[in-house]
C-alpha cells in the first residue's frame, strides 16, 4: 500500500471498534492493548504534527474521521498529504504497526509495506484474488 492509504486504513480500524473491543475484552487482551495504544499513539503523533505546522483545525478532521471515515476521508488525504504524513516514517511505522496488529494474516501476506530510505518512499499493493479494491503497484 501508498504510504497514505496505509494511514488512512489505519485510522478507520478504530472507526470498527468492535474489532479493537473484541481483541481487549477476548483471549488476545495483550494484542488488543498493543493495538489501542498503536491507534492512540498514531493520533496522537498526527495531531502533533498538525499544530507543529499551525494546523490545529486539521486536528478536528481527523476526530470527524473516526466517526464518518467516508465522509472526511478526502479532506483528511489533503491534509496528511500537506503536512508530509507520506514522507514521516515514524507516522507510516505506526500506521503499520497499528494494522499488523488488527489484521495479522494480511500483514504476513505483506500487504502493508513501506520501505523509506533517504526521502523515496517505496511501497507495494499487494491483492488477493477476490480481494475487491486492490491494485497490484510498486513504487519505485
Amino acid at each position: 500500500m501508498d504510504p497514505i492509504t496505509i494511514i488512512l486504513t489505519a485510522l478507520a480500524s478504530d472507526a470498527a471498534k468492535p474489532v479493537l473491543s473484541a481483541l481487549v475484552e477476548g483471549v488476545a487482551k495483550p494484542a488488543g492493548d498493543v493495538a489501542q495504544d498503536a491507534y492512540n499513539g498514531l493520533k496522537a503523533l498526527i495531531k502533533r504534527k498538525f499544530e507543529s505546522q499551525g494546523k490545529s483545525d486539521s486536528a478536528t478532521i481527523l476526530d470527524k474521521y473516526e466517526q464518518k471515515p467516508e465522509k472526511t476521508k478526502a479532506l483528511l488525504e489533503d491534509e496528511l498529504i500537506e503536512i508530509g504524513a507520506d514522507k514521516d516514517e515514524e507516522i507510516i511505522k505506526l500506521a503499520q504497526k497499528l494494522l499488523e496488529q488488527l489484521k495479522p494474516q494480511e500483514a504476513a501476506e505483506g500487504k502493508f509495506s513501506v520501505q523509506i530510505s533517504g526521502g523515496k518512499v517505496q511501497g507495494n499493493i499487494q491483492g488477493n484474488q477476490g480481494d475487491i479494491g486492490n491494485i497490484n503497484q510498486t513504487f519505485n
